[in-house]
């Protein structure tokens, strides 16, 4: 498997080791791989090793990662990045201590554990950690932000929570259904922008007369004040959600109940295993735990599915996650999230209805990937990255600096490559969707949404360079 170097004189690949080729470490070495990085996968599994030498464009060794000579091997002493990914708290953390001691540049630790995570915001430099991550948590303040807004099927946060990046589809009866995107502003009067169209597993960077049609997935940037007028004028159905049924009581759902019973949300968790039904219990006294059979309908009836005004399923089979939901939304519950560790099921599955969707693999690759194309190139401002449409395309938030190109020049001058998107600034205080006129200027921060197989890691990648 061959790569073709992109041009970038201002950029050089970064060697990356990966321990753990799980689904996190899997991913990212997927990813990283194709953003022209040299990647090394360490895995005491030979089965782990053997698909990674099959199907990605990596370097491979079998072995314990955290052991001095299987890092030297791996050469970490002259690696730019290593990042623990292994289901072991203890051991990712031993990797980064070694990793760091050897000269590894930066290290990242996946921490799943909420008590070690406190006690780290204390001790990261004797650590040697440059970041950690934890897969459940921050899955779990996914789908929280999932049930604020549960009129939409994603949302993302940009400019510290004053713009929002909100996924719906369109539906026969949708008042933007035949209409063309400047419409919006014309007819609606909606400060809005649609950034990405999914039409049949295809995605576009649209213009102005870009015509949408039910079936349509649309991903729309709004300053966070506009997105109640664009939900009143696109005649969307809101319902507060006020009681939430999780089938699965795992990590994310043990976060996400601490969450939603602080805000005032009625709890209910399902969950097949009684000694884990019996700790959740202890945990929540505030909610009702219910230790049977989730994927059983009659249980599902009996515990009240149809009162519900939201199912998250959460089990550790995406199979099962996805027959739950379908059947929630089939008896109507007015807001379902599935929970898919193969983020390829999204993808399988678009045309049925299962409501929002999350991928913990996903969520913090995203984070991961953010930070590792900042630390790439030293004039990367990336505040913010969010991996959209399934992975198909990205929304990327950038400060603009004394190096960025065209600073105070009308947009309309400027060249842009294709398949790229300005979706947003945000100058002095005020939130902009951007026209013709408007300009970037020092200091301002500048939503980016681009085709995932574009990577950008700096504002400047967005422009054509001069012939």
């Amino acid at each position: 498997m061959n790569r073709v170097p992109q041009e970038n004189p201002g950029r050089q690949n970064m060697k990356i080791v990966i321990v753990g080729c799980g689904k996190v470490g899997y991913a990212l070495a997927k990813q990283l791989s194709m953003e022209n990085h040299d990647i090394t996968i360490i895995d005491n599994s030979s089965k782990v090793i053997e698909k990674a030498q099959e199907t990605l464009d990596v370097m491979v060794m079998s072995g314990n990662g955290a052991a001095l000579d299987i890092q030297r091997e791996a050469r970490v002493d002259e690696a730019d990045l290593l990042i623990a990914a292994t289901p072991s708290d203890e051991l990712n953390l031993l990797c980064c201590i070694v990793a760091k001691r050897l000269g590894c540049g930066h290290t990242i630790s996946r921490v799943r554990n909420a008590d070690y995570l406190n006690q780290l915001q204390f001790m990261r430099d004797d650590f040697g950690l440059s970041m950690t991550v934890n897969p459940e948590f921050a899955t779990a303040r996914t789908i929280f932000r999932f049930l604020q807004f549960p009129s939409f099927l994603k949302i993302d946060s940009f400019a510290k929570g004053r713009v929002e990046l909100v996924e719906l589809k369109l539906t026969e009866n949708s008042v933007l259904n035949g209409k063309s995107l400047d419409k919006l502003t014309t007819e609606l009067h909606l400060q809005v922008l649609v950034c990405v169209v999914e039409r049949e597993n295809k995605i576009f960077i649209p213009k102005g007369d870009f015509v949408l049609r039910a079936g349509d997935k649309i991903n729309v940037t709004a300053p966070r004040s506009e997105l109640a007028k664009m939900i009143k004028r696109l005649n969307i159905s809101t319902q507060k959600i006020r009681n939430v049924m999780m089938i699965g009581g795992g990590r994310i759902a043990e976060y996400l109940a601490d969450e939603l019973i602080k805000s005032g949300v009625d709890v209910k968790v399902i969950e097949q295993n009684r000694e884990r039904a019996t700790e959740l219990a202890a945990r929540f006294p505030q909610a009702l735990i219910i230790n049977d059979d989730g994927s059983n309908h009659d249980v599902l009836l009996a515990e009240g599915i149809r009162e519900t005004d939201a199912v998250l399923t959460l089990t550790g089979m995406d199979e099962q996650n996805l027959v739950i939901s379908m059947y929630a939304e089939h008896i109507g519950v007015p807001k379902t999230v599935t929970k898919m560790n193969r983020s390829e099921y999204s993808e399988l599955f678009s045309d049925k209805e299962i409501g929002s969707t999350v991928c913990p693999k996903d969520v913090i690759a995203s984070e991961i990937i953010r930070y590792v194309r900042s630390i790439d190139n030293t004039d990367a401002s990336i505040i913010t990255l969010h991996r959209i449409v399934d992975g198909k395309a990205e929304a990327i938030e950038f400060i603009a600096n004394a190096q960025t190109v065209g600073l105070d020049t009308p947009l309309k001058e400027l060249r842009l490559k294709k398949n790229i998107l300005i979706a947003c600034i945000g100058h002095n205080g005020n939130i902009i969707i951007p026209r013709g006129m408007d300009r970037i200027s020092y200091g301002d921060t500048v939503i980016v949404v681009t085709a995932a197989d574009e990577p950008i890691a700096e504002l400047n990648d967005i422009f054509e360079t001069e012939d």
